[in-house]
């Protein structure tokens, strides 16, 4: 299973990647986009809404079923990956190169899994 040692992540299969500004980038993990199957639509959160860690932050839809993404932190969002209206299978292609939301004022990431940690916790699911 692949999971970059830069990123931090969370139970529920999302990652996060720190910006040397302080801002996060969120997407979905590779087990996270395998276990969907084929991704058909992103509903990309609203841009200037705050989140709190494990709110619902917006959901995908794939020819399985709809499923939550989940905000691994407390913060708000600043942008948000249009790319993913035209083409959410971007995140089944290359689920860490694709990001979902940027948030700021961040704050949580302490709760958030390492790499080694979200593997050992995938591989008992």
């Amino acid at each position: 299973m692949n999971a970059p040692k830069e990123l931090l992540y969370t139970k529920s299969h999302e990652w996060v990647k720190k910006l040397d500004d302080g801002s996060v980038l969120i997407g979905l993990s590779d087990k996270a986009q395998s276990d969907l199957g084929d991704l058909v639509f992103v509903n990309l959160p609203t841009v200037g809404d705050s989140f709190a860690a494990e709110d619902t932050l917006c959901d995908v839809e794939s020819v399985k079923a709809v499923s939550d993404v989940y905000a691994p932190v407390n913060g708000t969002v600043t942008e948000v990956n249009e790319i993913l209206l035209d083409t959410p299978e971007a995140i089944n292609q290359d689920p860490y190169g694709t990001w979902i939301a940027k948030m700021t004022d961040v704050s949580g990431l302490e709760n958030l899994l390492d790499a080694d940690a979200y593997v050992a916790i995938c591989e008992e699911e």
